[in-house]
């Protein structure tokens, strides 16, 4: 997007263009005004870099991701700064749990600065910011997310055969009333995970229960506990589309229900966050390659527009990590 276009728009000169995004420069409130109307109707940001930059790159990679508070986004984050610094790029986090305005204005600012490329992390980003960094000539590359859009380049974690283990785990243990819980955030990862098992179920003629409570969060889980374990027909079993939220569950079954893990009901868990392995649950779960992952977004990030991977996404394999929270065969 060339500031002459804006000019074109406003009606002015390319001079009061460039004039209007200088500090300081003089420049009247109403020239100001057409050149800003123009510049947000074209989607123009001014390349702040490109007055002092003696290289074509400016070595910053924009992460935008949500629920930064959690273990696994939060371990996604810090891994992908470490290998981002080691090949010598500077990272900006724009995290979109806030204020819709205030995400907008952060995104304006990495689109400001030219950053190299743009990680979009699974969860919650709208897709209209996908949107706005594609349509400024970002490298786009979306973690396990579903936005079928011509651009950007896909990673996923394939979920379908991890949920059919999963499935065939609890079996082999002897489950037979079968609980997936997970929550009402409407993620393609969490959403993915939930429907491969209840395809693997209904494959061996088994219904499981479906529970779906709140945010993808150890509260929810504690919830679904509550709710699943007072019933009559209350599950030996449940797999939990987070280690988050089978840490909540695991927490009421015992303490609550005086239940024991894996003796009166199996839990298996995904994503195989630091907690997991912690001897207060020692949960049987799924990991999410999250260094592998990172190799491959560091080294094609700064493949040139021609060679970029396009249609089908790069897939990885969770794997499994076996601990006690599932009887043996």
């Amino acid at each position: 997007m060339s500031a002459q276009r804006v000019a074109e728009l406003a009606g002015v000169s390319r001079s009061a263009v460039s004039r209007t995004f200088t500090a300081g420069a003089s420049v009247s409130e109403a020239t100001r005004k057409k050149v800003m109307q123009a510049a947000e109707t074209l989607g123009y940001h001014v390349n702040h870099l490109a007055r002092g930059l003696i290289h074509e790159r400016s070595d910053i990679v924009c992460l935008i991701a949500a629920d930064l508070n959690t273990p696994f986004q939060s371990r996604m984050l810090e891994t992908m700064t470490r290998r981002l610094q080691e090949i010598d790029k500077v990272a900006m986090v724009i995290n979109t749990s806030g204020e819709s305005e205030s995400v907008a204005g952060a995104l304006r600012k990495s689109l400001n600065y030219r950053a190299d490329a743009t990680v979009v992390f699974s969860g919650a980003p709208s897709a209209s910011l996908i949107d706005t960094c594609i349509n400024n000539g970002q490298h786009v590359i979306l973690i396990n997310r579903d936005d079928h859009r011509d651009g950007p380049e896909n990673v996923v974690v394939d979920s379908a055969t991890a949920a059919w283990e999963a499935f065939h785990m609890l079996r082999r243990a002897g489950c037979r009333r079968i609980a997936v819980v997970s929550s009402d955030v409407g993620t393609p990862s969490i959403v993915g995970r939930a429907t491969n098992f209840q395809l693997a179920a209904a494959e061996a003629g088994i219904e499981v229960v479906v529970a779906r409570y709140g945010p993808t969060a150890y509260a929810s889980g504690v919830e679904a506990a509550r709710i699943l374990l007072s019933r009559s027909d209350a599950p030996d079993a449940a797999f939990c589309v987070t280690d988050l939220l089978a840490f909540g569950f695991m927490d009421v079954a015992r303490h609550e229900f005086g239940m024991s893990i894996p003796d009166d009901i199996c839990v298996i868990g995904f994503d195989d966050v630091e907690q997991s392995g912690w001897s207060s649950y020692n949960l049987t779960t799924f990991r999410q390659p999250i260094d592998q992952i990172a190799d491959y977004i560091v080294r094609h990030i700064d493949e040139p527009l021609a060679i970029r991977k396009g249609g089908e996404p790069t897939r990885f394999q969770p794997l499994p990590v076996w601990r006690k929270s599932v009887r043996p065969k």
